[in-house]
């Protein structure tokens, strides 16, 4: 049996750059908070964009008792630019030295 001379080629799809039509700068406002007293969370965030700027905040309880407090902005090519904040003082609890007791069965 003999094989034809040609064979097919296949070629890669062309890509395609970009979206074509009208756009919309991008435009949002949103933020949720999550506070739960028996597990210990409580954090949150605030975020809102009109273009190409945009400016948040959010918060969130460290292990050490303290609250961070975060404000940013991102104007255009600027870059993110953040204040941080403390609230209240780190506390450290007194370290607790365990020693295991052997347990025979």
């Amino acid at each position: 049996m003999a094989y034809p001379e040609s064979r097919p080629t296949y070629s890669p799809p062309k890509p395609i750059y970009g979206i074509s039509g009208p756009q919309a700068p991008a435009r949002y406002d949103f933020n949720w908070t999550v506070k739960d007293d028996q597990s210990g969370n409580d954090y949150g965030q605030q975020e809102s964009r009109d273009g190409d700027n945009t400016h948040g905040s959010y918060q969130v309880l460290l292990p050490d008792g303290r609250v961070e407090n975060v404000v940013y902005t991102v104007n255009g090519d600027s870059g993110y630019v953040a204040e941080v904040t403390y609230q209240s003082q780190a506390q450290y609890p007194t370290h607790q030295t365990y020693t295991p007791v052997p347990v025979y069965v």
